[in-house]
């Protein structure tokens, strides 16, 4: 058997467990669509990278998740999904476009009751929601970060402080295809590194991280435990 199979073969296994694992959705498909249709970037969570998002928020029986990098509400609607009905879920978005096609999405999704769109860079809006404290769900119990990652490393000065022992932080594309091994690697892979220093070197942390490979190439996510 060929130990290192290529791209095809890693998309193809995940069709087969999505096909398998995940029954069809009209509403997630519909708000791909109209991501792609408004000319957002490819880059929402694969089906399967969304359930297990939907399953770490039941898992942890959160009532708050906090979104960091929203882009057409894919993800967010995987993330609220698993709140209870009184839940809150806060997403942030850069882009104001972005955040006029996942607001329709959510409406779509019957969600725009328990989830809140804001807008502005991310570095400016969690300074606020810190200072509203619990009417913006604060701490949080789940914190998602996928956002431009030069600033991974205040996101997770941030999720820090909006979240508390037991909540969970989860961080996309940490893997990069590989390229987090090149200390020249660019921008976003100096990020996700420095980030990966903080955590290593923070004792109320317990994290981890796994590579993924399927629809969306050779990637990886890191878990973090608020210990303490």
């Amino acid at each position: 058997m060929n130990d290192t199979p290529g791209a095809g073969v890693w998309r193809d296994v995940d069709r087969y467990f999505t096909d398998h694992l995940l029954p069809p959705d009209p509403v997630l498909d519909t708000a791909l669509r109209t991501s792609e249709e408004a000319g957002l970037p490819p880059i929402s969570v694969s089906p399967s990278q969304g359930k297990l998002l939907h399953l770490l928020v039941r898992a942890r029986r959160a009532r708050s998740v906090l979104e960091i990098g929203t882009l057409g509400g894919y993800s967010t609607i995987w993330l609220a999904r698993a709140l209870p009905p009184d839940g809150l879920l806060v997403t942030l978005e850069a882009e104001e476009r972005h955040a006029e096609v996942a607001r329709a999405n959510l409406a779509r999704a019957d969600l725009d009751e328990i989830v809140q769109v804001r807008t502005g860079p991310a570095l400016d809006t969690l300074p606020v929601l810190a200072g509203e404290g619990a009417a913006a769900g604060v701490p949080y119990d789940v914190v998602f970060i996928d956002a431009d990652k030069p600033n991974n490393p205040e996101y997770l000065g941030w999720a820090l402080r909006l979240t508390r022992p037991g909540s969970l932080i989860v961080v996309d594309n940490v893997v990069r295809g590989g390229a987090v091994l090149d200390p020249g690697g660019g921008p976003s892979v100096a990020g996700t590194r420095r980030m990966t220093e903080l955590i290593a070197a923070e004792p109320r942390l317990s994290a981890t991280t796994v590579q993924t490979v399927g629809v969306k190439g050779y990637d990886g996510f890191l878990l973090a435990e608020v210990t303490g």
